[in-house]
């Protein structure tokens, strides 16, 4: 099998699916805007270098950066054969058309392919936009007391690994979860046991509002988030699936064991 391209090679997930990919033996090309290989998505100089050679794909964006349609085809027209892409849960309730038309367009790309559809990471807290608020003591979500099945970042790049070196998960969306779903009351309070740390929930609309342009960002665009939030609040809580232990063998982590090995320093 000739070389595997993965995208946000030095991110939660793309790091994760790179080790795992190499510690089976796998040949990988770690792309990123400062990694091994050289990958920007505003500058198409970068793209046919990052592809050549490569037949398959891990293909994800950073946040607010749509996946380009011409990229996906350039792919395709260099060799790529099958992309596994990293979606998000909840796209259609939230509204994120980013996310939707990607999933669209790795659809009719005439590749092969697999849409991962994960949960919340746990690394949101430790790694990602939560990691400051955690070390404030505060986190703000206008998510009240619903329940989201948090998921390991490790256990999304293994399916995603699995995914991209195995058969039979062609045409397929996955729902990728931890094993439990939990407020984001009860997760901080796990993180605030494992941590030493005294971490608080706000959960309501006028906290977050708040917190949010405290912080100096435009009032407009809070309530946008908030109105994306409330649908997914509405939606009632999130039940776990059964996909990491279909597709690896083995149990999802536990949000516990999460945050015990964390570092909260």
């Amino acid at each position: 099998m000739n070389e595997i391209l993965v995208l946000g090679a030095t991110g939660s997930t793309g790091r994760r699916v790179t080790d795992r990919l190499r510690s089976a033996g796998h040949q990988v090309r770690p792309a990123s805007r400062r990694g091994e290989v050289r990958f920007d998505w505003n500058d198409r100089d970068t793209w046919r270098p990052a592809l050549t050679g490569a037949e398959r794909l891990y293909l994800m964006a950073p946040d607010d950066v749509p996946v380009d349609p011409e990229f996906v085809a350039a792919a395709v027209e260099a060799g790529i054969r099958r992309i596994v892409l990293l979606s998000s849960g909840g796209i259609e309730v939230m509204g994120d058309e980013r996310l939707m038309a990607a999933e669209r367009v790795v659809r009719g790309s005439g590749a092969e392919w697999t849409i991962l559809r994960p949960s919340w990471f746990d690394q949101n807290f430790d790694e990602g936009v939560m990691r400051e608020a955690v070390l404030a003591g505060e986190v703000a979500l206008p998510l009240g007391e619903a329940r989201q099945a948090f998921v390991d970042a490790g256990d999304v790049a293994a399916v995603a690994a699995a995914a991209l070196v195995e058969d039979g998960h062609e045409g397929r969306s996955y729902e990728v979860s931890g094993p439990r779903a939990l407020s984001f009351g009860e997760a901080v309070e796990i993180i605030g046991r494992a941590s030493g740390r005294t971490v608080r929930y706000l959960g309501s609309e006028a906290d977050y509002l708040a917190v949010m342009t405290g912080f100096g960002m435009p009032e407009a665009e809070v309530r946008a988030q908030i109105a994306a939030f409330a649908a997914l609040r509405d939606q009632g809580d999130a039940e776990p699936t059964g996909v990491v232990r279909q597709v690896t063998g083995r149990p999802p982590k536990s949000f516990e064991e999460f945050a015990k090995d964390a570092r909260w320093g």
